[in-house]
């Protein structure tokens, strides 16, 4: 039976990739090696994100590449909050804050990694895109 799944990034600088999410995200450390930090959220402790070394002899080398290709989503009560902290940070916004017709108001930024996180709220959709949900739906049973 599985007890725990969660991303592990590999990065240059475990610093500064546990310092965005301390300040952007407030997720605390849960432990620390030197070589692997795994941080979780005081209020979630069931989310979980960890960070390790590029080059760790404990990695095949294809981990030695730059993540791509990976979007993170992370849902939260208040993303114009979060918003501030990201500019405050001078973090690099990627996708203006807006709404969304599909139920959700998010903006994107790049973390220390590279990878994209998708900073939500989730809204009411519009009638419009339930009406094409459903039918999608009725024209794909």
């Amino acid at each position: 039976m599985i007890s725990s799944v969660f991303p592990v990034v590999c990065c240059d600088d475990l610093d500064e990739a546990r310092d965005f999410y301390v300040e952007l995200l407030d997720l605390v450390v849960e432990f620390e090696s030197g070589w692997y930090t795994t941080m979780t959220s005081l209020a979630e402790p069931r989310i979980r994100l960890g960070f390790v070394q590029a080059g760790h002899p404990s990695l095949p080398d294809s981990l030695a590449r730059r993540a791509a290709g990976v979007l993170i989503s992370v849902i939260v009560a208040d993303v114009e909050a979060v918003h501030r902290t990201a500019l405050a940070m001078g973090a690099e916004v990627v996708w203006e804050l807006q709404d969304e017709a599909f139920g959700q108001r998010h903006f994107m930024v790049t973390d220390p990694t590279g990878l994209v996180i998708d900073i939500i709220t989730e809204t009411r959709p519009s009638r419009a895109f339930l009406a094409e949900v459903a039918r999608w739906r009725r024209a794909n049973r």
